[in-house]
């Protein structure tokens, strides 16, 4: 039988829930068991596919064609393997579900309710999960109290006394402030918040005290008494340089004797080594390296977090910090003077997205990539603005455009395929009009490598399998014509799509149409943006 641990969250919201379960599924795989990760979100959205990123941030793209929440990318990243999309559920698909088993007639005409209907519903999906593994970790988005969470707190609730209190754990992370005009640390917050949980039937064994600074003794004292949790099962969170420094901080105050204890899991030895090295090279590189990050979504940073982490990840590869120079594609059309900054990187990096705002900026920086000679890589949308670029400007075909853009050019040189076979093996069908949720190609796609490619340098290998999400596609009828200019496709699908594009005469140009930051982890960072900064560390040189 799997164990389970449930992290809820309370006062306030970004406190860290996902860095905190990441970091304590870390600690535990890392000394020897067989841990896996669940995200609860409890808001009515089907999945986050079709909402904005400045309203949820990053879409992450499963394996298996899943659109999920963001945090299912930091589990992906701190593990380092891959999380399937049923390790991610919403309220939403919760409804849904119940609703169409009630029209079937699954319930037999009895009325369907919150309890048991829905609670079961969530714990089905838990338990299913929880097969084959020995822990379980689940974060409950939201924080307590907020009424759309009140299903997942009655069903965790059951879980806990239906599997016994050995093999389920309440971990509860809670903000403990710092009041300036005081000069005072404050547990009221926390009291309270645990009260909520206390009122709902659920009791803490845990709490990660988030805070700008250390707790005193006395403090944690306070807590423990107040919300009746043994005094080492009160682990304090504060401020880390990196997250990644959070599973070793947490390690530094025995917060797995605190879970093993609860748990039964006897005595547990992570094998931090390589972690603590990797960090190291974070929080103190030798090198260090400037890349330009174009894209429409800059203001909101959490839209790129998966590409942020890869160049993190490969900067510690390569004992080098990545510095990022933020550019709006959108201001790169308006102000010529930003062209400047471009002069002062060591690589340009054009990140995906979606529709047609920002695009003449980010064709602006694809042309000085190209003549500058910078090293550069574009992913997804920054793929196809670099055909688009290149047919324009060195084809001499002006009215290069993509459908997505506009549906009706005379040059459709990226378009829309009407039929594709998507991860599961399945036949899909797209329109312009098709409705957007989940009609993408998505998940992971076989890539064939071409040999003595710079892809296929930096993969060494001559297929690879990397994540997509996106509608439209390059279009094959224009590959000899780019080819015979000097634009290499050096990746396709088995179907013969074009996954990967370079320039011939370019030290390094290299674009592609999937996600290469999906794939990305700490401990196994992505080839392709490795080798990226690793030449612009050297164009740097």
């Amino acid at each position: 039988m799997a164990k389970y641990i449930f992290i809820t969250g309370g006062v306030l919201s970004s406190l860290g829930k996902g860095v905190t379960s990441a970091s304590i599924a870390t600690l535990l795989k890392h000394s020897g068991l067989n841990v896996t990760m669940l995200k609860i979100d409890p808001y009515l959205n089907v999945d986050p596919g079709t909402m904005s990123p400045f309203e949820h941030g990053e879409v992450f793209v499963t394996e298996d064609g899943g659109e999920t929440d963001l945090d299912i990318g930091n589990y992906e990243r701190f593990l380092n393997e891959s999380i399937s999309k049923k390790n991610n559920f919403t309220t939403g698909q919760i409804y849904l579900s119940v609703i169409e088993k009630e029209r079937k007639g699954d319930y037999l005409g009895k009325t369907v309710q919150i309890i048991p209907h829905i609670t079961n519903e969530i714990k089905e999906r838990i338990y299913e999960i929880g097969k084959d593994f020995d822990i379980v970790l689940i974060e409950l988005g939201g924080t307590v109290g907020d009424i759309e969470g009140l299903p997942y707190m009655e069903a965790i609730r059951q879980i806990r006394q239906e599997v016994g209190s050995k093999n389920a754990m309440f971990v509860h992370v809670t903000l403990v402030p710092y009041i300036k005009a005081a000069g005072e640390l404050k547990t009221k917050p926390t009291q309270h918040s645990v009260q909520e949980l206390r009122r709902i039937g659920i009791t803490p064994q845990m709490l990660i005290c988030r805070s700008e600074a250390t707790l005193p003794k006395s403090l944690k004292r306070k807590l423990a008494n107040s919300c009746d949790i043994d005094y080492h099962s009160v682990i304090e969170a504060t401020d880390a340089k990196t997250i990644y420094k959070v599973p070793i901080n947490f390690l530094k105050q025995n917060i797995l004797t605190a879970i093993s204890e609860h748990l039964h899991l006897g005595e547990l030895n992570p094998d931090m080594s390589q972690w603590n090295e990797l960090v190291k090279k974070i929080v103190e590189p030798a090198d260090e390296v400037k890349i330009a990050f174009v894209g429409k979504y800059v203001t909101h940073k959490e839209s790129y977090k998966s590409l942020i982490e890869a160049l993190i990840h490969s900067g510690a590869w390569l004992d080098t910090r990545v510095n990022i120079e933020w550019i709006d594609s959108e201001d790169l059309e308006s102000k010529p003077e930003l062209m400047e900054k471009l002069e002062e990187v060591d690589g340009i990096l054009v990140a995906g997205g979606f529709g047609q705002r920002g695009v003449a900026g980010k064709l602006k920086a694809i042309q000085f990539a190209r003549e500058s000679k910078t090293p550069y890589l574009g992913i997804c949308l920054g793929m196809q603005t670099a055909v688009i670029e290149f047919a324009r400007n060195v084809l001499g075909i002006k009215d290069a455009e993509s459908q997505e853009f506009d549906p009706n050019t005379k040059e459709p040189i990226i378009y829309l395929i009407d039929e594709f076979i998507d991860a599961s093996g399945e036949k899909q069908l797209r329109t312009h009009t098709t409705p957007l949720g989940g009609t993408m190609r998505l998940g992971g796609y076989e890539c064939l490598v071409k040999e003595g490619t710079k892809l296929y340098d930096a993969y060494q290998t001559d297929k690879v399998i990397e994540r997509h999400r996106h509608r439209y596609e390059m279009n094959n009828a224009y590959a000899d014509r780019l080819e015979k200019a000097g634009m290499i496709i050096s990746g396709r699908s088995k179907e013969g799509l074009v996954e990967a594009v370079e320039l011939k005469d370019h030290p390094w140009f290299v674009a592609v149409q999937f996600h290469p930051e999906f794939t990305n982890r700490l401990q196994n960072p992505n080839k392709i943006i490795k080798k990226f900064v690793e030449k612009s560390l050297e164009f740097k040189k």
